[in-house]
């Protein structure tokens, strides 16, 4: 079945905090054949099905985003696979938070929702669920995304930043990964039992996990950039120490080999990771 996304800009006092928006719009559930994996890239999603409904499936969990509602993604360090839950027309807002950016929008907390999908009444109560309502009663997608955007510039000034999460997070992203966990020590005073701490309780994940999550995005990233031909060039050598490492990675995030990758249809998950 055909399938589209579209980019929106988010609100300029968004930006720093958000890597992409768009719109997925369907006209019934995606191919039999496709593969429909989505690989992690480190991001905390919030979604709002419009129309119809989104089935989640996330280490032998299985989430249903019903239509009309608002879930929040929490950081995913495992392969996921997506589809739409009835044959039919559906369409869905997504808005995926950097790892920096995240803990600014949830007072309660990204880091209890690992590997985890949740209504935002759950995770927000009273605010969450009038939040859902209004994005409900309002029949055009641009009105609800901007009933949504302007919630979440509220929601950013009740939040303050922390300067320290801050710069390990943007450190990470701008090694691709690869920085070690003693320099984001030396760099900030703090020990690695502590940096652990201050990363689970926002985003629910250890310093070097996310470098590890970076790491597989940047290459995933431009696997899909050179059309499957980076595999063959052994392009994984920019971004790991030998094939055994790259390898455990692979089947880690992508769930398969490979070879099993390459040779299969995966159509809807690079789009939604490119996109």
């Amino acid at each position: 079945m055909p399938f589209t996304f579209r980019k929106i800009s988010p609100h300029p006092l968004l930006a720093p905090y958000i890597e992409k928006m768009w719109v997925f719009e369907s006209s019934g559930k995606l191919p039999s054949d496709d593969m429909k994996l989505v690989v992690p890239n480190g991001n905390i999603k919030l979604t709002v099905a419009y129309s119809n409904g989104i089935v989640a499936s996330v280490l032998g969990n299985v989430f249903q985003s019903k239509e009309d509602t608002i879930v929040v993604t929490g950081l995913v360090d495992a392969p996921l696979t997506l589809d739409v839950m009835e044959d039919g027309k559906a369409g869905t807002i997504g808005i995926e938070f950097n790892p920096q950016g995240a803990y600014r929008f949830f007072k309660a907390g990204t880091g209890i929702i690992k590997n985890q999908i949740c209504l935002i009444g759950d995770l927000l109560g009273k605010t969450g669920r009038q939040l859902e309502s209004r994005i409900a009663s309002v029949g055009g997608v641009g009105q609800k995304i901007a009933i949504l955007q302007q919630f979440l510039v509220d929601q950013l000034a009740i939040q303050e930043a922390d300067p320290i999460f801050d710069y390990c997070t943007t450190a990470i992203h701008a090694s691709k990964g690869q920085i070690a966990i003693g320099e984001l020590e030396r760099k900030t005073g703090y020990s690695r039992r502590w940096l652990d701490i201050k990363f689970n309780e926002k985003l629910g994940t250890s310093p070097k996990n996310l470098s590890s999550i970076i790491r597989f995005k940047y290459y995933y990233q431009a696997l899909i950039d050179s059309n499957d031909t980076f595999l063959q060039k052994n392009g994984f050598y920019d971004y790991y120490y030998d094939q055994s490492h790259f390898i455990r990675s692979f089947r880690r995030f992508t769930g398969v080999t490979p070879k099993r990758l390459e040779s299969a249809e995966n159509h809807f998950g690079k789009k939604f990771y490119g996109e």
